[in-house]
């Protein structure tokens, strides 16, 4: 299903583009990063269109899609240079977009030797945090900035179905249609939806992290993501991942399980949060929890049986307090844990997450943790409860769609 054609419908990605036009003209590299087909190259799309609405010309946009065939030659770094020199207009503002730029052997140099050049505005995209790696950063340290892209948030959903009512059913059908922006096309049609979810899983992890790393057991690493996929929101550790695989009868080591980890991050189909001690204000590098890009690929690849309520709620609650710019971390107040500690320059949101909180019981538990919490940052318990709003000492429970939609006030 790679072969599909362009979403006909373009999902404004408004926040996004926001960003991009915060950043027009200004003496920095622009990239967007995010899991393949999460939208980056429509959103190059549409501030193009935005350019070409607020003056700029047709000549003064250059755009390179290098997994486009008729720019094959150009994975070469000295033709894609070249191809860009030649096309840069004198005295004016230049505005380069080069598209999933990582299939361009020596890209940072590129980068590097454009950058300098006057009137030249760069917009890159890519699918693998490799691109950025230690020693790339290196060489245009300092002169970027990442815009972290996610496939759709729930509330992006909701606004292209055109109202904002019956927010628990749009809910169910966002998990199992997928938040990948082409899948709206394909409404209605599950046997389609579940054939363009695996092939962009295809892609993902048979072609482009197994190739790319020179895995020879591509079933090892398909078993690997279907337990970090079964087990989102559980506390792992790579030897807990490596003794299950052994159990099952396939034997690996836990150097080999960080390498298979740290590529399906690269690649920003799994994201991993590391734990916090609120306590001590120290981080733990010990037994992360993991959550997928989107749920659609987890029912694609484990089917309705694994739909744990609690931690898909979780997961979806995770990428959008990553969508919203929060670092985020799994909290551990000494026996106790927090769901999510999120962290921005301003201050500390702490999260607790739960399907339903009417039984008593599990009301008291949820909240014990945030009830343990000596200081005055906010402090919310999510759940899928259509009740009124809550306070508990100053721990407000909130529905979570609502929340989702940015209609509850933090």
């Amino acid at each position: 299903m790679e072969g599909l054609p362009v979403a006909v419908r373009r999902i404004e990605r408004k926040e996004y583009l926001e960003k991009l036009i915060a950043f027009r003209d200004k003496n920095i590299i622009k990239i967007i990063t995010g899991v393949r087909r999460c939208g980056k190259s429509t959103l190059m799309e549409m501030y193009q269109d935005y350019l070409r609405k607020n003056g700029v010309s047709g000549e003064q946009i250059v755009a390179v899609n290098l997994e486009d065939y008729d720019f094959y030659d150009l994975r070469e770094p000295k033709a894609l240079h070249a191809y860009i020199k030649e096309r840069l207009v004198q005295d004016k503002m230049t505005y380069v977009f080069l598209d999933e730029v990582q299939h361009c052997d020596d890209f940072a140099g590129v980068l590097d030797s454009l950058f300098i050049k006057k009137n030249v505005d760069l917009y890159v995209t890519g699918s693998n945090a490799y691109m950025l790696s230690s020693e790339i950063a290196t060489l245009i340290s300092g002169r970027y900035v990442e815009i972290r892209m996610l496939p759709l948030s729930f509330k992006e959903y909701v606004m292209s179905t055109g109202n904002m009512q019956e927010l628990g059913k749009k809910y169910v059908t966002y998990l199992e249609n997928s938040s990948f922006p082409y899948t709206l096309e394909l409404a209605g049609r599950p046997k389609e939806i579940r054939d363009y979810l695996d092939g962009i899983y295809n892609t993902i992890v048979v072609k482009d992290i197994a190739k790319r790393n020179k895995f020879p057991d591509t079933m090892m690493l398909e078993s690997i993501v279907r337990f970090l996929f079964d087990s989102i929101g559980s506390p792992l550790s790579t030897k807990k991942i490596a003794d299950t695989m052994t159990s099952n009868g396939r034997k690996i080591d836990t150097k080999t399980v960080e390498k298979y980890l740290d590529a399906l991050m690269e690649s920003y189909i799994i994201y991993q949060a590391k734990r916090y001690n609120i306590k001590g204000k120290q981080y733990l590098k010990t037994l992360e929890k993991y959550y997928v890009v989107d749920i659609g690929l987890r029912y694609m690849l484990l089917g309705a049986r694994s739909a744990d309520v609690g931690h898909i709620l979780e997961n979806v609650v995770y990428l959008e307090l990553i969508r919203r710019g929060y670092d985020v971390y799994v909290g551990r107040l000494d026996e106790l844990e927090v769901d999510f500690v999120a962290m921005d320059y301003k201050r500390i949101t702490y999260y607790q997450v739960a399907a339903s909180v009417r039984d008593e019981q599990t009301l008291r538990r949820e909240l014990a943790p945030l009830q343990k919490i000596n200081d005055h940052y906010p402090k919310f318990l999510l759940t899928l409860d259509e009740d009124p709003e809550g306070d508990y000492e100053g721990i407000r429970r909130v529905n979570a769609l609502e929340w989702l939609m940015g209609m509850t006030e933090i």
